[in-house]
């Protein structure tokens, strides 16, 4: 056997391309654009290559870009100065500050200074506390983009065993929370796991997302499970090479004899977490102007 393989990539175009066709209704019915501001500071190589990338994606979208990139030795103050004056735009409906932030800001003061409503990435504690009591709110999208891929994958997940390797809160535990409310069985299984292969083994559905290089093999796995793998790693370069490859946090080529769908890396849960952004926005944007979005458009 070997394992369907997952194209996340080709499933967040498809929803890209419902978010454009829906912001473009959205500008009919609103008479402006929904608006994603995305706020950096300092020069963060990897964080500059992700803001240029959501830039893109929101224009390609048909929706607003606000960019505001800030010196690396901004002040508390001016940070938050600046989320305030966002919270309070008409134009802006979602606002996204790009992680990590240089060590001298206090990342948890400004998650919290952003109004829950406009939390695009799901990151504030009124919308972890939504999600955790099946409210209303915004859910972090890569977890959301993870669950969009096993609905479109199985279908119903009702009484299917879910294992999550990882307990963050921008991954594993919004992820078990979002496979519970789906009605599987799940464990949040970590680095203190006792028998972690054995637990792994019980599970229809894996969900790794530990930052561990090519942690979970292949007979740690349930013949037939669906792999879910959010690690994004890069080995060392091999010689003669000046850039190491990209690896998940599942051994794939072990994995893919077992499993019967598994994630690539890279092209699988990566791509769908921008567009699961851009899904965000537009729905924060229907909430602001009290519009309503059609049931299933997105």
């Amino acid at each position: 056997m070997t394992a369907e393989v997952i194209d996340g990539k080709a499933f967040a175009a498809q929803l890209r391309e419902r978010v454009g066709v829906q912001a473009v209704k959205f500008e009919e019915q609103a008479g402006r654009k929904a608006g994603l501001a995305v706020v950096l500071v300092g020069e963060d190589p990897a964080s500059q290559v992700y803001v240029r990338s959501k830039h893109k994606a929101t224009v390609a979208a048909n929706m607003e870009s606000f960019e505001h990139r800030l010196p690396a030795d901004t002040s508390d103050a001016d940070l938050l100065a600046l989320v305030e004056r966002l919270n309070n735009d008409a134009a802006v409906d979602g606002i996204l500050v790009q992680l990590p932030l240089p060590g001298h800001l206090d990342e948890q003061a400004v998650i919290a200074a952003i109004s829950p409503d406009k939390d695009v990435d799901g990151f504030h504690v009124i919308n972890a506390g939504r999600l955790a009591v099946g409210q209303t709110g915004f859910v972090p999208c890569t977890p959301l983009g993870c669950m969009m891929l096993l609905a479109d994958r199985l279908g119903d997940l009702s009484g299917l065993e879910a294992v999550v390797i990882g307990r963050s809160n921008i991954v594993g535990k919004p992820m078990a929370q979002l496979l519970l409310d789906a009605n599987a069985t799940v464990t949040i299984a970590h680095s203190r796991t006792k028998d972690l292969p054995g637990v792994v083994r019980r599970a229809d559905i894996v969900v790794a997302a530990v930052g561990r290089p090519e942690m979970v093999k292949g007979d740690w796995l349930k013949d037939g499970a669906t792999i879910i793998d959010v690690g994004i790693n890069r080995l060392p370069p091999e010689p003669g090479s000046d850039k190491g490859r990209l690896v998940g946090d599942v051994d794939y080529a072990a994995a893919e004899n077992v499993a019967s769908a598994i994630t690539p890396v890279p092209g699988g849960v990566g791509p769908m977490t921008i567009a699961v952004l851009l899904r965000n926005t537009l729905v924060a944007a229907h909430r602001n102007e009290v519009l309503d979005l059609p049931e299933g458009a997105l």
